[in-house]
Formats: C-alpha cells, sequence, structure tokens
C-alpha cells in the first residue's frame, strides 16, 4: 500500500518533473499548462493551472489530497485552495541547495525516499563533474543571462549558481540574490555595456529569444559577445523551473555554452 497523498495537483512543472523521474506518476491528477517536461504529462494529466491563476473549481472537481505550488506568486491560488478545504503546499526554493532539498523534501511526502536518494546523487554527480571539467578551462568567461528582455531582466539565484559551477561568472551577482524578478530588472541598459559581458544566454521565459535583436541594441556592439557572435539560447523549460531539468540539462547546456566561450 502506498502512503502519502494519493492525488496530487502540481501548480508548476517541477514537481511534476519530480514525482515523474522517482517514478511516483500516478498520483498525479492534475498539471500546470506550461509543463512540457516530461513530454508525456502533456499526454496523460489535465490541465488545471497557468503560473499565477488556476481553475479552481477544476482542482475541486480532481478530490486532489495535496497541491504543490512555488513561491510568493502562487499564494492567491493557494489561499483561494485553503479556503475551499484543499491542502496546500507551496516550496520556495530558489538556490542549487534548495533544490535538492526540495527534491528531497517531495520524494519524503509519497513515500519515496530510496529512489528519490537515486535521483539526488544522479544529480549531484552530475554537478560535480561539471564542476571538475569547470576548474580545468583557461579562464571564466563574464556573462550575461537574459530572463527577459522587456525590461531587461537578469538571472535568478539558481541560474547564477549554475553559471558558476558551470566555469563562468554572472556579471550581476548582486541582483541574483532577489527573488522576483522586478528586483532583478536593470534600470540602466548602459551598465550591461559596462560590465562587458563575453557571453549572453537569453532564456526568455517561454518566448523565443532573438540574438539578431540582441545584438542590435544601441551601443551593444561594443560588447565581446556581441562582436564574437556568442548570444546563444538555454529554453525557459531547461533552466528556469527550479528542479532537476535546471540542474541537468540546463547545467549541460551552460556548461558547453562556457566552455566555447572560454576557449574562443
Amino acid at each position: 500500500m502506498s502512503i502519502g497523498p494519493q492525488r496530487i495537483v502540481c501548480l508548476t512543472e517541477e514537481t511534476t518533473e519530480t514525482l515523474y523521474r522517482i517514478g511516483e506518476q500516478e498520483r498525479i491528477v492534475g498539471i500546470s499548462g506550461f509543463t512540457v517536461r516530461p513530454p508525456q504529462a502533456r499526454k496523460e494529466k489535465p490541465k488545471v493551472s497557468a503560473f499565477t491563476s488556476a481553475k479552481t473549481g477544476r482542482i475541486a472537481d480532481l478530490k486532489p489530497d495535496l497541491v504543490l505550488g512555488f513561491s510568493d506568486l502562487q499564494a492567491d491560488i493557494a489561499a483561494e485552495l485553503i479556503r475551499a478545504g484543499i491542502p496546500v503546499h507551496v516550496f520556495n526554493q530558489r538556490s542549487v541547495a534548495e533544490i535538492l532539498e526540495f527534491i528531497r523534501m517531495l520524494g519524503a511526502m509519497v513515500g519515496a525516499q530510496a529512489r528519490t536518494a537515486l535521483l539526488l546523487d544522479e544529480l549531484q554527480r552530475g554537478i560535480d563533474e561539471v564542476s571538475a571539467s569547470a576548474a580545468k578551462l583557461p579562464r571564466r568567461p563574464r556573462v550575461y543571462f537574459e530572463e527577459w528582455d522587456e525590461p531587461q531582466i537578469s538571472a535568478i539565484r539558481w541560474v547564477s549558481e549554475l553559471i558558476g559551477i558551470a566555469g563562468g561568472d554572472d556579471v550581476f551577482p548582486e541582483l541574483a540574490a532577489e527573488p522576483g524578478g522586478k528586483a532583478r530588472i536593470i534600470a540602466d541598459p548602459n551598465e550591461i555595456i559596462r560590465r562587458q559581458p563575453e557571453l549572453i544566454i537569453g532564456s526568455w521565459c517561454g518566448k523565443k529569444f532573438s540574438a539578431e535583436r540582441v545584438a542590435a541594441r544601441p551601443g551593444w556592439e561594443a560588447i565581446p559577445a556581441v562582436r564574437n557572435g556568442q548570444l546563444h539560447e538555454i529554453k525557459s523549460c531547461d533552466i528556469l523551473q527550479p528542479g532537476p531539468a535546471a540542474l541537468s540539462d540546463g547545467l549541460l547546456q551552460l556548461h558547453a555554452l562556457i566552455v566555447a566561450a572560454a576557449r574562443a
């Protein structure tokens, strides 16, 4: 007999991905409409929410014994569900260490500690391998990671940390500590020019990155990354979801781009 919640609604992708990765996907009865990982989740599970809105009545009809959310951005959804008598847990992981702890906690909530430990070991090995490879690079490129373009928003904390693990230096480390996107808006775009990134990575939160538009920004021809054609995209589903994908596929993509920039 399985223990823990049997009917789970996941309001964000990383909880869905984690439950699939540890073999507990049968518990999921509803997911976010933004879910793309794993692909089969979109085919198998009803979509009941966006990121800051949800179909509360539809969720209630699914009779969940647990709804999982993320951050203060889903506080209003959580409050509405709680008032409807539905159990809710909202995670708030913002760093690499917190992502690993979130995975550990979720695994414990569904009584899958052994399979979760295997996943955590796999993720940690991958992190360690990338870190060891990064230590051999001839230099650490300066990296500007753009989470949104209008206004320009720099990397959230776990992405900034992953840049460091992958062998680069985030050019806006002081903004990475800010949890909200508004606090990571770069007030003066000329500051990006002044910080001279050698690699620019765009991940525009679901919108396709345009290297051409970035390169055409006024004055950006003075940026090394623009002069050398080092403008690249990592899809938001691979790096901006604070779950297994960011620590595996996202980190590997970061490392490959940083290696190329360091050797250019």
